[in-house]
């Protein structure tokens, strides 16, 4: 009976293995631009854009009035931080060519520290947390609708029609939970955070 034919050697030379060494691993592509295009229960179509890198969100649509929100050139940025700055002087605001005031709080131990205030055509609006995933929307103290965005530029809303939500509303909201992401953890679950940080392990 014929024997097994013995294996192969290994045809691998030096220089083959100390190429694949030197090759190194292609890094990871990160998205800086992502786009989307919502169908709102209420407005329609809206198109909401974040551009992490240069630090810039830009809302629009057929039924509401086009926001942008832009990073001052030269700003340290903040990763965490989709637009990349909580810093409202380092922010500029449009809706359809006007400008208002941002102010976003700092953003600290409590869901009220990472707020978010819009001033424009005699009206105040909030979009702050009130879950880990979500925020509220306030027009004049009044909750107009919810917001989830964890971030990434892609946002989710529920209206509360009751309120009478306007296509103002729509395009500060959609472009707020961009540029800041939604959500934050209750005070008492970041303090038994920081106590486990502190206990050795």
């Amino acid at each position: 009976m014929p024997k097994d034919p013995a294996p192969s050697p290994d045809r691998t030379t030096h220089e083959d293995r100390k190429a694949e060494d030197e090759d190194p691993a292609p890094e990871p592509v990160v998205e800086t631009v992502v786009e989307t295009v919502v169908e709102d229960d209420l407005f329609g179509e809206i198109t909401v854009r974040l551009d992490s890198r240069e630090g810039e969100v830009t809302v629009e649509g057929e039924s509401v009035p086009r926001v942008v929100l832009r990073r001052a050139a030269g700003t340290d940025v903040a990763d965490h931080i989709p637009i990349g700055t909580r810093d409202g002087t380092l922010l500029i605001l449009t809706v359809d060519g006007e400008e208002a005031v941002v102010t976003p709080a700092r953003g600290r131990l409590t869901r009220r520290s990472y707020r978010v205030d819009v001033r424009h055509a005699g009206h105040a609006r909030r979009l702050v947390p009130d879950s880990i995933p979500g925020s509220r929307l306030l027009r004049d103290g009044r909750h107009v609708g919810d917001f989830s965005s964890s971030g990434d530029g892609r946002v989710l809303v529920e209206w509360r029609e009751d309120a009478g939500p306007n296509a103002t509303d729509a395009a500060l909201g959609y472009a707020l939970a961009a540029a800041f992401g939604t959500g934050a953890q209750p005070m008492w679950m970041i303090a038994i955070e920081m106590i486990g940080d502190m206990i050795p392990g």
